[in-house]
């Protein structure tokens, strides 16, 4: 049973990892764990509306959209980081995917742990061979993964890099390099898109204010999350994305998106959108989320 053991050696190392964190050297800031609270998952995380209505069992549109990305097949290996509610795990778990999540925040592994055991309850009702369904969660730091060297077919790290300080996310990739086998893929999600809030986003605030929309965006677009204002401090664009991966021995290929948008506009606002979003180099500010997936550069 080499997954159970996995799992005991990952809970087993965990302690240690979390409470040695650097937490107030100005060289190696890391954000508190007890900042991701319950309350935190259920009001703030992406996603938390749709896992509140389906209890779990459904994906948002946002990881449904990455972890489409990772293209998993049967007969893989995953590791979810900083796996939050535990969702991207019970997906893998219906697929009959073997499947990690390592989370440093206490709450996290929490409710990941009572996915699980929800998910499992639910697979033997309907009589499958528990023995065969191979799942679990650690409480772990991303610098610190407890696994084997070259053990994952793939790493997934959705709306995890904008949480880390960017000495942490090098770390993080590094260690993310160690475990994955090489020719296994690393799959990035992370929002907003640097350059959207910095250069876009003014524009954008002062269209809406003189169309009477000005009290819903705030100077700081992270406000409109006020969370977000204590737990972004790193947020990403095309080239800084890019060259995180390079730098830790990852071959990258990074592109934009958005969210449907299904606005009802005039026509004037809707030919702006079109251009906004559909034309290079303009679509480079105005695209709000930054995908990855990095391989192994042998």
């Amino acid at each position: 049973m080499t997954h159970l053991k996995t799992q005991r050696v990952c809970i087993d190392t965990v302690t240690t990892k979390v409470e040695n964190e650097p937490m107030n050297d100005q060289d190696n800031k890391s954000l508190p764990s007890t900042l991701y609270t319950e309350e935190y998952f259920l009001t703030a995380c992406e996603g938390y509306d749709v896992f509140i209505e389906s209890e779990g069992v459904q994906l948002s549109r946002r990881l449904r959209d990455s972890f489409k990305m990772a293209e998993v097949t049967a007969g893989m290996r995953i590791l979810d980081v900083g796996c939050g509610r535990g969702e991207i795990i019970r997906h893998c778990m219906e697929m009959g995917i073997e499947a990690y999540g390592i989370d440093y925040a206490e709450a996290a592994m929490s409710m990941t742990q009572e996915v699980i055991t929800a998910e499992r309850a639910k697979l033997a009702a309907e009589g499958q061979d528990l023995t065969q369904v191979k799942a679990g969660v650690c409480r772990s730091d991303a610098k610190y993964l407890p696994f084997p060297t070259a053990y994952f077919d793939r790493v997934l790290m959705f709306d995890v890099v904008e949480h880390l300080y960017p000495w942490e996310l090098h770390e993080a990739m590094l260690e993310v390099r160690r475990v994955l086998k090489d020719d296994g893929r690393f799959i990035i999600h992370t929002a907003p898109n640097r350059w959207y809030d910095l250069y876009a986003y003014p524009w954008v605030r002062r269209v809406r204010t003189l169309l009477g929309d000005g009290d819903k965006y705030p100077k700081d677009p992270r406000a409109i999350t006020a969370v977000n204002l204590d737990v972004h401090v790193n947020e990403q664009d095309l080239r800084s994305m890019k060259k995180a991966l390079n730098a830790a021995g990852f071959k990258a290929t990074v592109w934009l998106d958005s969210p449907p948008q299904n606005r009802q506009e005039n026509a004037i606002m809707a030919g702006l959108r079109r251009i906004a979003f559909g034309v290079p180099p303009i679509r480079w500010f105005f695209e709000r989320e930054v995908f990855a997936i990095g391989q192994k550069d042998s």
